[in-house]
């Protein structure tokens, strides 16, 4: 189980799961989550279990720009294009988040990032390739859950800012 390091309790890390409906529910969006009964930590995985493509499986990726935290929400058929997207930023380098990085920032492991339910709010950018899809699934706090959500409001509970990311 995840252990808090700063103020946040531990209740909080304890179920990533949890989390996420929270914070679909408190955003006004329906609770779509669905356990699966195998891990699904990988774009593929996900969209083999679910039937879909996997361009509809909208990966949560984060990244360290100077000591921050930047989620990156990406169509699972996209490799992120860092030096890009720092250059639409007006940032310094993107890095990849090492695995404890995305735990403390996130509550939640590698694989299993959700775009929410998070201790705190991150900087969220939103790949805009998923708009080509009705319905797009995303990783609900573990590598067992998903969750279905339209573009426009995932864009809505997650406050993102679309953006061409490759």
């Amino acid at each position: 189980m995840p252990r808090a390091t700063d103020d946040r309790s531990t209740d909080m890390l304890a179920d990533p799961v949890a989390n996420v409906r929270r914070a679909l529910t408190a955003a006004g969006a329906r609770d779509t989550v669905t356990v699966l009964p195998d891990a699904v930590p990988t774009a593929a995985a996900a969209a083999d279990a679910l039937g879909c493509d996997v361009a509809a499986i909208t990966n949560s990726l984060v990244f360290e720009v100077d000591g921050a935290p930047l989620l990156i929400l990406a169509s699972g058929a996209a490799k992120v294009d860092v030096r890009l997207v720092a250059s639409q930023l007006g940032t310094g380098r993107i890095r990849r988040a090492a695995p404890d990085f995305v735990l403390h920032h996130t509550g939640q492991e590698v694989g299993g990032v959700a775009p929410v339910g998070h201790p705190a709010k991150i900087r969220t950018l939103l790949d805009t390739s998923l708009e080509n899809h009705a319905t797009l699934w995303a990783g609900a706090g573990d590598h067992h859950s998903m969750f279905s959500i339209s573009y426009g409001e995932l864009q809505r509970i997650t406050g993102a800012h679309a953006l061409r990311v490759r």
